[in-house]
């Protein structure tokens, strides 16, 4: 069977002079169907394929939330950069207790491989979007590969900010709304990482932005983030402060823009959306 045989289109729909398109394949990966989103700008063909943009999602979203929510999408038809968007968790794993609560399970995957049973057998979101859905977007539609970015909200955000200074060759932008910098000492990471990766807080490391830096990675380009200051989540879950401490030490590039006034919902997002286009064709160029 071929790649373009395994994929099931759900919807498609002309945007912005692009197209954006809705799929589903069955993930190697996961071990079960996967459902991701696609944004083609004007004029890419297989001659001419163009920088593409993953987004990553916070809780309790789809691969829909960013395409319908940010508005995002008129300037990535200006410039010329494809977006693609994941769903934040795996889909019907049937783990017991998975669907307890809207910050551990179902559309709560933080972007991480679990290593503790019974999660380690599906939620594998870590090694989804570092390999299976790269490789698979870039056969399937005319996206350039050398030139790919990533960029997330709230929990996506620090999806983006791992992925992105772990594997800086692959991730060459990143920027981030809202991110959740430092899970190892916020009680949403502390209860999701005890959850998929057990308590050796050691092995959490790996997965945190702050402790990326203190621990040597780099990345060479500058790190976008906006976080809103009447965000409910800043002070108990957020804490930007410590990725900006974290970075200063490390010599890391980053601009973290305060917004007085913005909480942390999609009209924050879609208020700077176009702002991190732009950062990303800066780094990535366009058509």
């Amino acid at each position: 069977m071929t790649t373009s045989s395994m994929l099931k289109t759900r919807s498609e729909h002309l945007c912005h002079g692009g197209r954006v398109g809705f799929y589903s394949h069955q993930s190697d990966v996961l071990g079960l169907e996967a459902r991701f989103a696609v944004f083609v700008p004007p004029g890419a063909t297989a001659a001419r394929p163009v920088p593409v943009v993953h987004v990553l999602a916070g809780l309790t979203c789809t691969e829909e939330t960013f395409f319908i929510k940010a508005h995002a999408l008129a300037e990535a038809a200006r410039l010329g950069i494809a977006l693609v968007a994941t769903d934040t968790s795996p889909r019907g794993a049937q783990v017991p207790g998975e669907e307890e609560s809207w910050d551990f399970g179902t559309g709560a995957g933080f972007y991480l491989d679990a290593t503790q049973e019974p999660w380690s057998r599906h939620y594998r979101m870590g090694s989804y979007i570092a390999q299976e859905l790269p490789a698979l977007t870039e056969k399937l539609f005319p996206l350039d590969g050398t030139r790919r970015g990533i960029m997330g909200h709230s929990m996506g955000g620090h999806g983006a900010l791992v992925h992105g200074l772990r594997a800086p060759e692959f991730w060459k932008s990143i920027s981030a709304f809202a991110p959740i910098v430092h899970p190892a000492a916020v009680p949403w990471g502390e209860k999701a990482f005890t959850g998929y990766l057990g308590p050796d807080r050691q092995a959490w490391r790996r997965e945190d932005a702050v402790c990326l830096l203190e621990d040597g990675y780099h990345h060479p380009a500058d790190i976008l983030i906006d976080q809103g200051e009447a965000d409910q989540f800043l002070e108990r879950e957020l804490k930007p402060e410590l990725l900006e401490e974290a970075a200063r030490k490390a010599g890391q590039s980053l601009r973290l823009r305060r917004h007085a006034g913005y909480d942390h919902s999609y009209w924050f997002v879609q208020s700077f959306a176009a702002d991190h286009i732009r950062h990303h064709a800066g780094g990535l160029g366009g058509l």
